[in-house]
Order: structure tokens, then sequence, then C-alpha cells
């Protein structure tokens, strides 16, 4: 079952544009789905960072934390923005050189008009939230 939108969020959500507001619902769904379905990971924190989605691993600490974020700058894609002091974006790289477009150490940044990988997509969103769980793996 979708959980339901906090107000806050939902005013964030409403100052993008009409289209991207759905693609932010899509992949805040996408991220809520992986949450559910990947061992160790529990129930995510669903709040505003800097004025952006953010998704956080508070009750098991098992992850890192997401940010939804869509800037006018780069309007034709939403990010999925990860802490810029892991090395999860080589990670992504490494698995998917040429898949996604990528933000330097912060982002994968999904096109807004186009269908999104979304298995690979949901294999970067798990890596993301056991990051802690994992992090010998991912030699960080």
């Amino acid at each position: 079952m979708m959980r339901q939108l906090k107000p806050e969020l939902q005013a964030a959500i409403s100052e993008y544009p009409a289209a991207i507001q759905q693609q932010v619902l899509l992949l805040r769904a996408e991220i809520l789905a992986v949450a559910e379905t990947t061992e160790g990971v529990g129930e995510l924190h669903e709040t505003l960072k800097w004025g952006e989605l953010a998704y956080l691993t508070e009750q098991t600490k098992s992850g890192t934390t997401l940010r939804i974020a869509w800037q006018a700058k780069q309007p034709g894609y939403l990010g999925l923005y990860v802490n810029c002091k892991t090395k999860l974006v080589e990670v992504y790289k490494t698995l998917f050189p040429n898949l996604f477009r990528y933000q330097k150490q912060r982002a994968i940044l999904l096109p807004i008009n186009q269908t999104w990988p979304l298995a690979e997509l949901r294999i970067c969103i798990a890596i993301a939230l056991r990051y802690h769980l994992d992090k010998v793996i991912l030699n960080d």
C-alpha cells in the first residue's frame, strides 16, 4: 500500500512543473517499494532536506540518505541524489557504465521524457539503502 504523502512533502512536490511531479511520485514509489523488499532496510523515514524529498534509514541505520530533486538548470532530468562522500556513484558507474547519466559523485540523472530502466534503478536504490550494511563490499 502506498504511503500517504505528508503535507510538507506534497507542498515541495507541488513547486515542480506538473510533468515533473508525476516523475517525482514514480521515483518515490520505487524507493519505498525497494525499501519494503530489501533485507535489513526497515521502514524509511520520509522528510525534506534542503527542500527536497529525502529518504533515511533512521530505524536500522542500514543506508545513506537518498534525495529526489529536479533543477531548472537541468530541466530534462530528475536527480536521484546520494551523499557525495560515498563511492556509490562510482559503484553505479561500474555496474551500469552506459545506462544512466551521472552527475559527478552526487547523482543518477533520470531523463524526464524516457522510460527508466527500473530493474537497474532498483538495484542502485537497494545498494544505497544497504550502504552501511555492505560498506566492506563497496570498499568505502
